[in-house]
């Protein structure tokens, strides 16, 4: 069964690491990342930019673009992985691998029930300026 692993975190905490910090975080995620690839349970998975990169799209028809995400909450969300693991028990397991790896996130665990797989897509490393937008001014 394929479950949804969501990475939850205060974005201001991720954007103030250092890059040899961001490094040695990403290291231990990689790890788990890595074994979960190795046994066959790791879909695909993404790091999001920054949410003051985001829009909304919200309103009837085509909707109105506004910027930000505007979720009410201390946390936003900021990456995601995609396993396939018999339980929801082993999904909070491999969420619980990725928690001891980054101590201060949150993650949610949620089954997914339809899951279109479309074109492959090239592996991409977009640098930190998409998680630590450029200042403004």
């Amino acid at each position: 069964m394929l479950y949804a692993i969501l990475a939850y975190h205060e974005e201001h905490v991720i954007q103030s690491l250092s890059e040899g910090e961001d490094g040695e975080l990403m290291t231990g995620l990689l790890a788990v990342h890595d074994r979960l690839i190795d046994e066959s349970k790791m879909g695909p998975s993404a790091r999001l930019g920054a949410t003051e990169l985001a829009v909304t799209i919200r309103g009837p028809g085509r909707g109105v673009v506004i910027d930000g995400p505007f979720a009410e909450t201390k946390e936003q969300l900021l990456g995601l992985y995609v396993v396939d693991v018999p339980t929801r028990d082993a999904a909070v397991e491999a969420a619980r691998d990725l928690k001891a790896a980054n101590p201060s996130a949150v993650y949610e665990v949620r089954p997914i029930v339809l899951y279109i797989p479309g074109n492959e897509f090239p592996l991409t490393d977009a640098g930190l300026e998409t998680v630590r937008p450029k200042p403004q001014g």
